[in-house]
């Protein structure tokens, strides 16, 4: 299990991590999204031990990581900035990982460079950006780790190796129960991957949810009356959002949905549609009742 206690982390005047903390538990996939500066980076770099904090504490499986040789054994991770021995090949970069690994599996190697399509002994400076993260994925999960941790893990793949990806860390994840976490700037990227999402955002975790439980407490009604109404007609119902165009309105609400679809009902409305929501959409409403704009912090 990953514990983040209070983490801060300062460079100079810039704070990248304000009082973070968050648990993740063994056995799943936990999607961090946010912008540019939000902290995704560098909390991965504080779970592998590349960074102390300032404040605060990581601490994995009862142990922290910061100079703990025996924690990081467990740990393999893909930075966002990908780094390779000068003119190395994939073959050679696996022996230095088999030096490193006791866990390293030579055949288990062999499968993903098959299954990845690439040449094991051509030099890695030739290999095109998705190439390279291609093969920094396969040393990662060759090491057969408990932690596997994934910065932009699909920035330069095509949907194919996309696809291919997610699904060989699903397997691993479910197979060993290994924890992985994945950072993006995508709610798209992470939706059919992730069992628990959490978005940051200046530093901090503004929001963190089980993506089933995050889904379903939230849907969206169409709804119409063949005479005038306004959001105040629906005061009893928990309502995230109330938008009105011509004579159909748009509702976002929370809560018990069979209650408040037969509370509707009783209203006789000419129309009345239960729609799925999109994550982006959770998200975005979400967002907005804690007092956030989701777009304004994930392009900012």
């Amino acid at each position: 299990m990953i514990e983040a206690r209070n983490v801060t982390k300062k460079f100079e005047d810039f704070v990248a991590l304000n009082d973070m903390s968050c648990n993740i538990p063994n056995g799943c996939i936990y999607g961090m999204v946010g912008s540019n500066g939000a902290g995704k980076s560098t909390f991965l770099r504080l779970l592998t031990g590349v960074y102390k904090p300032d404040k605060g504490s990581i601490i994995i499986d009862d142990q922290p990581v910061y100079e703990n040789p025996k924690a990081k054994a467990h740990i393999a991770y893909v930075p966002d900035e990908l780094y390779f021995l000068p003119n190395a090949t994939l073959d050679r970069m696996s022996k230095l990982y088999e030096s490193c690994y006791e866990n390293f599996d030579r055949t288990r190697y062999k499968e993903l460079v098959d299954a990845f399509r690439l040449a094991p002994n051509k030099s890695l400076n030739t290999f095109s950006k998705g190439m390279k993260r291609q093969a920094s994925t396969i040393l990662a999960l060759s090491c057969k780790p408990d932690y596997l941790f994934f910065d932009e893990t699909f920035d330069g793949l095509d949907p194919v190796m996309r696809n291919l990806v997610k699904s060989i860390i699903c397997s691993d994840v479910t197979g060993r129960n290994a924890t992985a976490i994945i950072t993006s700037h995508s709610l798209r990227e992470l939706e059919d991957t992730c069992d628990q999402l959490a978005l940051l955002h200046k530093g901090g975790l503004v929001l963190e949810s089980d993506i089933d439980n995050l889904k379903t407490s939230l849907f969206k009604i169409q709804i119409a009356f063949g005479k005038d109404f306004s959001k105040e007609d629906f005061t009893d119902i928990s309502m995230l959002h109330f938008s009105k165009k011509g004579s159909v309105a748009n509702i976002i609400a929370k809560g018990d949905k069979e209650a408040t679809i037969t509370r509707l009902r009783n209203m006789q409305p000419l129309i009345l549609d239960v729609l799925p929501l999109s994550l982006e959409e959770v998200f975005t409403y979400e967002m907005e009742a804690l007092g956030y704009s989701f777009s304004d912090i994930i392009e900012a």
